[in-house]
């Protein structure tokens, strides 16, 4: 479901904060463009809510999400007025990853397992490889795939009923590429704990190691994501998409390559409209009027 809301407040979220289960579900099948049977799909003022709503299968990546996905991305990077978007889950999980059920008749058919996990309808961090921000809202369960999409966020916040996990050595299969970025974030040691005990991993403990960045109460989870994504959509667009690739260049690349990018980058950033607004408001003491150029 696409649907574009005004003025930004906890009050306009009714659908994701019923998907979530903070309130009784309801739909709005009036709002504008299609209804997807696994995502409900929100648009605010400067900030989206991907919610992964197949609750009966814990939100597993399986179904129809992978598409759907894939489309509301797109409309999502289009859209120069979306600048944030929040990852989170419906029911009691945000999500467990590979559709085992699926992959189970898949493998009862003569095919591979894996086919359900990466089968290129979209890249395994969709959300990552957006150049726009997106903040994880781990709501309940994430585990194997379901961690991995949180990963593949900018940032994660959890709320205290949740936990993380990565099971596929319980299931006798092994983590996506994905998880790449894990021992940077967490350590060689903590990695290793993760994936070869197949243990779940309480909040405190993701906190601890690095994996979420704040730990909320349930009912604090959304508006507090909310808050965040005010905050960043309050910058200006350009430095903020400039800054996420900076982000990301970081995580893998040397320090030579990291000054041409940070060349490449500076060059556009300080011919845009936007880097002469920012002092120029702040001389004149007044909000500045970012356009994105």
């Amino acid at each position: 479901m696409i649907a574009r809301r005004g003025e930004a407040c906890a009050a306009e979220i009714p659908r994701t904060l019923a998907a979530t289960g903070t309130i009784p579900p309801q739909r709005d099948d009036g709002a504008r463009g299609r209804a997807m049977p696994d995502l409900l799909y929100e648009k605010f003022d400067h900030y989206a809510v991907f919610t992964m709503n197949r609750p009966e299968r814990l939100n597993a990546l399986g179904g129809s999400l992978r598409a759907e996905q894939a489309e509301a991305l797109n409309d999502f990077t289009a859209d120069v007025e979306m600048r944030v978007g929040i990852v989170t889950g419906a029911g009691r999980a945000f999500s467990a990853g590979m559709d085992l059920k699926e992959a189970a008749e898949r493998v009862s058919g003569g095919q591979s397992a894996a086919g359900t996990a990466f089968d290129g309808q979209i890249m395994p961090h969709p959300y990552g490889s957006n150049p726009k921000p997106f903040i994880a809202a781990i709501n309940g369960l994430a585990v194997g795939g379901g961690l991995e999409t949180a990963l593949g966020c900018d940032i994660r916040i959890m709320s205290t009923d949740a936990y993380v996990g990565l099971y596929e050595a319980k299931r006798g299969i092994i983590p996506g590429p994905g998880l790449h970025l894990l021992p940077r974030l967490i350590g060689l040691s903590g990695a290793s704990q993760l994936l070869l005990t197949a243990d779940r991993v309480d909040p405190e403990q993701a906190l601890q190691w690095g994996i979420v960045t704040e730990v909320v109460e349930p009912d604090q989870l959304m508006p507090r994501a909310i808050e965040l994504a005010q905050m960043i959509a309050s910058n200006a667009p350009l430095s903020v998409a400039a800054t996420k690739a900076q982000i990301q260049h970081w995580s893998t690349a040397d320090l030579a390559n990291s000054f041409r990018l940070y060349q490449w980058i500076a060059d556009k950033v300080f011919s845009s409209e936007d880097s002469k607004e920012g002092p120029t408001a702040f001389a004149e003491k007044r909000t500045p009027h970012w356009v994105g150029r």
